[in-house]
């Protein structure tokens, strides 16, 4: 059994069991959505056309997941004018599970188990990434999913020494006598030095010897002269 619904300002034609791909509708994953605009119901031979719609007739289906769709791309150019422009654009969509179909006096349902599974987490499996399809199931971003480390505890104190032993008194042995150390004596060569130097300082200081008759006499006198030196002789070709 089979019928035509109106959704988003589109038609299309479902039966019980089928995966439709329709406007964005409202609503959560695993909600339940009906269509009362159904304007055909029938199978086979038997079809009622309604005019506009079917009186009665119902279609239910329940929200899978909403999705952007694929990218259309939108290009513009205006030849001569050196005018190109390019935009993207992707549309929201919800996708449904058809249940059950009812109307002009027939009703149909399907006993299958709706599988909420979006798209992106099929094709991470589809690709081996089980990480990035568990962190998409779990409804966070596209990073791997990491577990919380455990908080580190802080290491047990040793137990504290009773206080009886804490103010137990502590015996020492007595500390031995100290011994008289021997008395320094002075060095020797200071001693002996000392009355030499008394004895150098008490002594008059020597007087300087006079000078005699003949050492003033050879001061007194003048330096000898040196003799002049001698003309050389003129050449033989020089004038007379």
């Amino acid at each position: 059994m089979y019928a035509v619904i109106k959704t988003g300002g589109k038609q299309y034609r479902v039966r019980p069991g089928d995966m439709v791909v329709v406007e964005k509708l409202a609503g959560e994953a695993g909600a339940e959505v009906s269509f009362d605009q159904v304007l055909m119901v029938g199978e086979g031979d038997a079809v009622t056309v309604g005019a506009p719609l079917v009186e009665g007739a119902l279609v239910k289906a329940t929200l899978v997941e909403t999705r952007k769709g694929e990218k259309v791309k939108i290009f513009k150019k205006i030849r001569r004018q050196g005018y190109r422009r390019t935009r993207g654009h992707r549309q929201f969509e919800s996708v449904l599970r058809v249940t059950s179909v009812a109307g002009a006096g027939q009703s149909e349902s399907w006993d299958g188990t709706v599988d909420l599974t979006p798209l992106a987490v099929l094709h991470a499996r589809a690709r081996n990434l089980k990480t990035l399809a568990e962190s998409l199931m779990a409804g966070s971003s596209l990073l791997p999913v990491v577990e919380d480390a455990p908080a580190k505890t802080a290491p047990a104190k040793k137990p504290a020494a009773p206080a009886a032993a804490a103010e137990a008194p502590v015996e020492t042995a007595p500390a031995p006598e100290a011994e008289a150390a021997p008395a320094k004596k002075a060095p020797a060569k200071k001693a002996e030095a000392a009355p030499a130097a008394e004895a150098e300082a008490q002594a008059p200081a020597k007087k300087a010897a006079p000078k005699t008759a003949a050492a003033e006499a050879k001061s007194d006198e003048a330096p000898p002269k040196k003799p002049a030196a001698k003309k050389k002789p003129a050449a033989d070709g020089g004038k007379a």
